[in-house]
């Protein structure tokens, strides 16, 4: 099925801008000739392609065409760029990526694409556990995942793993009475999340058969999360590197000695013959490298 471009690129302005107003005045065209393009779209679907709601939002159909706009945008500048031989024209890179890898282990891949020319980065983050979503939406072009099935259209790779250990500070414990190595006391302490869809304190609690408290705080950031469980606001499940230097100066302390929490990640990209994907996905894999040392 051959699809119009115009009809491809009224898609992606609308899911991008939010309305059919923002998009057609984004592509300099009538509200009338945007809706027009729409309706041509989806004619040529079958298929309704966007919802109607504010933000416009694409449906399962309207996800594969609005990916299929993004890749050969891509693809496009990519031709331009190797036509003018270095001229103007500006590559984005969206990647999705969960808080904590970018706190641990993605800083090289910021340098390296530090050194790239007529580049520009767009970072969004998300769980690990969701933004795979994100490649089927066609929002992203790579996904740091723990999803290890391949979204259509794409490729998935294994990155290594990311070690989390059950941690407290040590007044938190005296507070409440309770022993670092008895796990039914964990339904004793306040708990700490990085935000609503964060399973990793609960799944831990799960494996243990404990319920948790119904104290939760939330912290959105990875940072300050790892701040938070060390002011003792509550026990957390942190990234192994970011607590090695509490625990060793006895600023937090383990919570079973041997319980841990491995979660692993996958980088998945567009399934594309793109050299710029390709010179990503090298430099991903290649910083992820520590994940595969553990």
């Amino acid at each position: 099925m051959d699809w119009d471009r115009q009809h491809l690129a009224a898609l992606r302005a609308a899911v991008e801008h939010g309305t059919f107003d923002a998009a057609s005045k984004a592509l300099q065209i009538t509200p009338s000739a945007f809706s027009q393009r729409i309706r041509g779209a989806e004619q040529r679907a079958g298929s309704l392609l966007l919802t109607r709601s504010k933000p416009v939002r694409p449906t399962a159909a309207g996800e594969v065409l609005v990916q299929l706009a993004r890749q050969l945008s891509l693809l496009e500048t990519e031709a331009k760029e190797r036509l003018s031989h270095g001229g103007e024209a500006v590559t984005e890179l969206s990647i999705s990526l969960n808080a904590d890898s970018l706190s641990v282990w993605f800083a090289p891949v910021l340098s390296e694409i530090a050194d790239w020319d007529q580049v520009a980065l767009r970072l969004q983050i998300e769980d690990q556990d969701l933004s795979a979503r994100m490649l089927r939406s066609g929002e992203v072009m790579g996904a740091v995942t723990a999803d290890p099935r391949p979204a259509p259209g794409c490729r998935s790779q294994l990155l290594g793993v990311m070690r989390y250990l059950p941690v407290a500070h040590p007044r938190l414990l005296e507070r409440h009475g309770v022993s670092p190595q008895r796990a039914a006391d964990l339904a004793r302490l306040p708990m700490v999340e990085y935000g609503p869809d964060d399973d990793l304190q609960r799944s831990l609690l799960r494996q243990l058969g404990v319920p948790p408290n119904p104290v939760s705080h939330r912290v959105p950031t990875s940072a300050e999360f790892a701040l938070a469980v060390e002011a003792g606001l509550g026990w957390g499940v942190v990234p192994e590197q970011q607590v090695q230097g509490p625990l060793a100066a006895g600023e937090l302390v383990r919570l079973g000695s041997r319980r841990k929490v491995d979660v692993a990640l996958y980088w998945q990209r567009w399934r594309l013959d793109s050299p710029l994907l390709e010179r990503l996905s090298a430099v991903v894999l290649d910083a992820a490298a520590v994940l595969r040392k553990a």
